[in-house]
């Protein structure tokens, strides 16, 4: 399936003066949270002057650098989905050298791709790469209220009161947590909605109960299912999958979680 490319339309003269971060992002460089920090660290500057105010607009003719290379940008916007295996990371970089879910994009694309969102190093399931900044602040924003539904697996029975407590709300180590929905699967496996997702949520009120996930896969992001693709594989977005998950973000979500068939935790029938 060839990738879907969007050639952007043109500008109205308020986006031809762009926030920093804004300009980083449409330039492919890091959604526009991870622009600020960028920008914080003194590694951007526009016409040869360190710029470290976010807000700071970007005229047309302004030269913009990152770590001294000149930016531009983006005309083409990219959209692909991996399964990402467990023992990948989802930054553009590690100081641990240890792999990156970004080399297992198809080679050969000029573009800079970066994940809207994040997996931790040991889960997998679904993750999008973009180059459209716009797009992944929108999708990986909090209060866009997208849904994240998880499959878990444990090598110990799972009691009923961790699906409880973390479905009614629960405080581990002053930080409260709560699912949308946790339907139990089997004795050792559920399956988890969640809308905020916090750090390393699902882990650590699973450790609170001395329980540790065998397999932690996310299986949908909003309107799109992970399916039938191969762990390790990507593919390009469709057009129909990218103007769902563009509604998902710009209007928020009704939560109609459904519950996978037990045989096959990647594929769904009926609703719970």
């Amino acid at each position: 399936m060839e990738s879907v490319k969007i050639e952007k339309e043109s500008e109205s003269k308020s986006e031809k003066s762009p926030r920093l971060q804004v300009f980083l992002a449409r330039a492919g460089i890091a959604s526009r949270r991870s622009s600020e920090l960028l920008i914080a660290e003194g590694r951007v500057s526009v016409n040869g002057e360190i710029v470290r105010v976010p807000g700071t607009r970007v005229l047309p003719g302004d030269r913009v650098c990152l770590d001294g290379r000149e930016l531009a940008a983006e005309t083409c916007l990219r959209y692909l989905v991996l399964n990402k295996p467990p023992g990948y990371m989802c930054t553009s970089r590690d100081p641990e050298n240890r792999p990156l879910a970004l080399d297992l994009l198809p080679s050969g694309m000029r573009e800079r791709l970066y994940s809207a969102g994040r997996l931790d190093y040991l889960s997998s399931g679904l993750i999008i790469f973009t180059n459209d900044g716009n797009f992944a602040a929108r999708l990986s924003h909090p209060g866009a209220g997208i849904e994240k539904e998880y499959f878990v697996e444990t090598s110990g029975p799972i009691p009923d009161a961790l699906c409880e407590a973390f479905s009614t709300g629960i405080t581990v180590e002053g930080v409260d947590y709560r699912a949308l929905g946790v339907k139990r699967n089997g004795r050792k496996s559920v399956f988890i909605c969640l809308v905020e997702g916090k750090n390393r949520e699902i882990r650590r009120v699973f450790s609170h109960f001395h329980l540790h996930p065998v397999l932690l896969r996310r299986i949908r992001i909003g309107t799109l299912l992970l399916g039938s693709l191969e762990e390790g594989k990507s593919r390009p977005l469709s057009l129909e999958e990218l103007a769902g998950l563009d509604k998902v973000a710009g209007n928020g979500i009704k939560h109609n979680i459904r519950r996978p068939d037990n045989r096959n935790p990647d594929k769904r029938s009926g609703s719970w």
